[in-house]
């Protein structure tokens, strides 16, 4: 969010009316930065679109409710006005930031802050509770569930270590729809912009 790239991609965005939703994944840190230390707009990141005349919204990220109401407000933008949109959802990452992270040895955050937020605030577990609650399924039959997903990740995990690598050619396929079906767009690359 601090790089130039993104604020010329906003620009450009709104300047050409182009249905982008960009959507801010607000986990309270930039790599191994806190917010508070890594910008000076530090309570509502999507603010920033108001320089560019582009409407914005924030949301709780642990809601999957609220999610789904504050982006189909945007996709109805998007379709209706061909018009960006910029989200914002306030959420946490129990990792690190990558393998490089300092915090997969304890570093810049105490574990009794991300031990908070997984009790706490985990969104699975929050929509668990919401669903018992409105009586669409039991403890029993989310159990049930949960065992068959981790199951299915398990054999798609060991699926993918026994396939085989794949050639270099298929880096070009399933790319993008328009080049790989060879449609008008795609041969002239004219896939916005057609005068």
């Amino acid at each position: 969010m601090n790089q130039g790239c993104f604020y010329e991609s906003m620009n450009m965005a709104a300047l050409f009316e182009l249905p982008v939703i960009y959507i801010i994944e607000n986990n309270k840190y930039s790599m191994g930065t806190s917010l508070e230390r890594s910008s000076v707009v530090d309570r509502c990141l999507a603010q920033r679109g108001e320089a560019f005349c582009i409407e914005w919204a924030q949301a709780n990220g642990e809601d999957i409710y609220e999610v789904r109401a504050v982006i189909q407000k945007a996709i109805e933008r998007a379709h209706n006005e061909s018009k960006p949109t910029i989200l914002e959802f306030d959420t946490y990452r129990y990792y690190g930031h990558s393998v490089a992270d300092a915090n997969h040895k304890g570093g810049y955050r105490k574990k009794e802050e991300i031990e908070n937020y997984k009790s706490g605030h985990d969104p699975i577990e929050l929509f668990k509770r919401r669903l018992v609650h409105e009586g669409v399924t039991t403890e029993e039959q989310y159990e049930a569930i949960d065992e068959e997903a981790k199951a299915e990740a398990a054999a798609a995990s060991v699926f993918a270590e026994e396939s085989p690598l794949p050639s270099e050619a298929s880096l070009y396929e399933d790319v993008y729809f328009e080049v790989d079906r060879q449609t008008e767009a795609g041969r002239t690359g004219k896939h916005f912009f057609n005068d």
